[in-house]
């Protein structure tokens, strides 16, 4: 049984890759910008809170990749929760079905103000290849209001990551994350 261990071992080949932080500069870059602006905004983090409002599950993988050991944003300060009670922003990913509108309208209600709301992937965005069908309600935009959008189908991680520096940027005195 040992010998059979060992060979089995023996025989496996590394699978594991280098964390973006020793080898890529970008996720880390983008990052660091992601805290000074938030350290701007007068907070240490950012909670978002992922309504998944029926979706393909293209765009939830791509946000689960976010908080995986690869890109791990926690480490920036951004941190994904349950509840929306506790969010500073929500990220909506695909078009809302129809079982999901009023849902997800209390959700955004439950949101404390300011309610920040980004459309995550093209299906958010305007319906995507759903759009016209008769178990959706439409895009997010027609269920709630919208103040940002992450166009891709689905949108990568390292897009969604520069997409939310970009946003945080564009924050205005409206929109300001407010202190707790």
């Amino acid at each position: 049984m040992l010998t059979l261990f060992s060979k089995i071992l023996s025989a496996q080949k590394r699978i594991t890759r280098a964390s973006p932080a020793a080898g890529d500069p970008g996720v880390f870059a983008v990052g660091e910008e992601l805290r000074k602006k938030l350290n701007a905004l007068g907070r240490s983090s950012l909670a978002i809170r992922q309504v998944a409002a029926g979706s393909s599950n293209a765009e939830e993988h791509e946000l689960t990749l976010l908080s995986s050991p690869h890109y791990d944003v926690e480490r920036f300060g951004i941190r994904f929760v349950a509840s929306p009670r506790h969010a500073d922003m929500l990220f909506v990913t695909g078009p809302v079905a129809r079982n999901m509108a009023e849902p997800l309208r209390r959700t955004w209600e439950a949101t404390p103000d300011p309610k920040i709301v980004v459309a995550v992937g093209d299906g958010a965005i305007d319906g995507g290849i759903f759009k016209g069908s008769y178990a959706i309600a439409g895009a997010v935009a027609d269920v709630i209001p919208v103040d940002f959008e992450i166009p891709g189908d689905p949108p990568s991680p390292q897009v969604i990551l520069t997409a939310l520096l970009a946003l945080i940027g564009k924050l205005d005195g409206k929109k300001r994350i407010s202190h707790r």
